[in-house]
């Protein structure tokens, strides 16, 4: 093929795609002229490629063809004028359809965490065994003196950077079924050993004095990473009228923005627990700040949620983003 030639008789088409794709605003022959155009110029740039590869033509036309393109497709948005959907919508939508799973987790660990504490605090065989070789002393210093050991920022950044990764491989695990149970359970068992050996030397008002500022927000953040990884796996245990495929591309996807909400949420507690658990401040104070913070969390979840899940959102992307819904009956 002769490409001087061909782009000779073809170039007035061209010429005119590209007139179009640069007008402002189309009236409705227009936009149809301009699809018919691009149909046309799309079919010459590939008898172009295919005979003569690559030219200079063919960019001029390709460039044509993509300024076409955006006109009736439009340009994709930019990904931080998605953010303040994101957080006053998917995320608290996301956040939402968890509750019950969350209240659940927590039960389900202040269940346990009871069980070990009076089992081991009333039982003197099964304490002096877990306390074999153990100073006792030492581990109530340590107890104590695990806020004060370290600058506040360098503290704050490792207690939020092991509660992050614990958050998320409950929610990225928790399509096992198994994993994020059993998480739950030894960080339930480690607090019920804890307040037992606390209790038996009269120490039950400081473990508890400790953990209420920071301890708030961060195991409630746990419970609802557990919800998040938990409500995955029942997406393909029970998927309803949707296929094990698209319930759990559809959970998952909305569930792990839960990470996002998560990783700011134990943020906060790591700040809690860096900077105000160790200060000489009222009890009251320290303890009332992290009740706050949880407080504005649930309010978060439940309020700015509910009313997020009544206008529609799930968490998922929207349809366009996600791609083709497959029709199921029912």
């Amino acid at each position: 093929m002769d490409l001087d030639a061909y782009s000779a008789a073809r170039r007035a088409e061209w010429t005119r795609l590209t007139e179009l794709a640069r007008q402002r605003g189309l009236s409705g022959e227009q936009a149809d002229e301009l699809i018919e155009r691009y149909q046309a110029g799309a079919s010459d740039l590939s008898v172009i490629r295919t005979t003569a590869g690559e030219s200079l033509e063919g960019d001029r036309l390709s460039l044509a063809l993509s300024r076409a393109r955006l006109r009736f497709t439009g340009a994709p948005a930019n990904i931080m004028s998605r953010v303040p959907m994101l957080f006053a919508q998917q995320l608290p939508a996301a956040l939402y359809r968890i509750r019950w799973l969350c209240l659940a987790s927590a039960l389900g660990t202040v269940i346990v965490a009871l069980i070990y504490a009076v089992w081991i605090a009333g039982d003197e065989k099964v304490f002096d065994y877990l306390t074999d070789g153990v100073d006792l002393q030492q581990v109530q210093d340590d107890f104590v003196n695990y806020y004060s050991n370290y600058s506040g920022s360098s503290f704050s950044a490792q207690v939020w950077t092991n509660n992050a990764f614990l958050a998320a491989q409950c929610i990225a695990f928790g399509i096992i079924g198994v994993y994020t149970p059993y998480l739950l359970y030894s960080n339930a068992q480690n607090l019920g050993v804890t307040a037992a050996i606390m209790a038996h030397e009269g120490q039950l008002d400081t473990f508890f004095l400790y953990i209420a500022p920071h301890g708030q927000l961060e195991l409630y953040s746990i419970f609802v990473a557990a919800a998040a990884g938990m409500r995955i796996f029942w997406a393909w245990v029970a998927p309803g009228t949707r296929t094990r495929a698209a319930a759990l591309a559809e959970d998952g996807r909305a569930l792990f923005t839960v990470v996002i909400g998560l990783i700011l949420a134990l943020g906060v507690s790591g700040v809690i627990e860096g900077f105000v658990t160790r200060q000489d401040w009222p009890w009251p104070i320290k303890i009332g700040i992290g009740t706050i913070a949880l407080g504005a969390f649930l309010f978060y979840q439940w309020v700015i949620g509910g009313r997020a899940s009544r206008a529609g959102q799930t968490g998922d992307l929207e349809e366009f983003e996600s791609g083709a819904r497959q029709l199921v009956a029912g």
